[in-house]
């Protein structure tokens, strides 16, 4: 019996499968069709969908599943990944700076943080004092 060779997908292919009725997976350099399970995965969906759009080897790894749920594994086994085709690192987008559009020095800011909850503590106690029945 001859098997049929193995289908080799590329990454952009792979991360276009990532929905709730059309979700693929890369473990270990395979290609998982996991629609089927998306109901049924003791973790959820959304598990699942997280781990869309890289490699999640990691992410399998790291929770450390049994060797009955990496059995199932071959049911929804696909083919392989292309691995010329995945980037080799995510880019790295830095956080949007907060712009300070009044030009108030940050240690004004840092003051008035500190100073503001000390004032209104400070008023709340003597409201309490002076309307305390004696």
């Amino acid at each position: 019996m001859a098997s049929d060779p193995k289908k080799v997908y590329g990454f952009e292919e792979v991360s276009g499968h990532n929905k709730t009725k059309d979700c693929w997976l890369i473990i270990s350099g395979k290609v998982y069709d996991v629609t089927p399970f998306m109901e049924d995965h003791p973790g959820g969906d959304e598990v699942l969908l997280s781990a869309t759009g890289k490699d999640a080897t990691n992410d399998f790894e790291d929770v450390g599943h049994s060797d009955s749920a990496r059995e199932m594994m071959d049911k929804y086994y696909i083919g392989e990944i292309d691995a010329n085709t995945v980037p080799t690192k995510r880019k790295y987008v830095p956080p949007q700076q907060s712009y300070n559009q009044d030009k108030t020095p940050e240690f004004v800011i840092k003051i008035l943080q500190f100073l503001v909850p000390l004032l209104i503590l400070g008023l709340a106690f003597a409201v309490r004092t002076y309307t305390k029945k004696e």
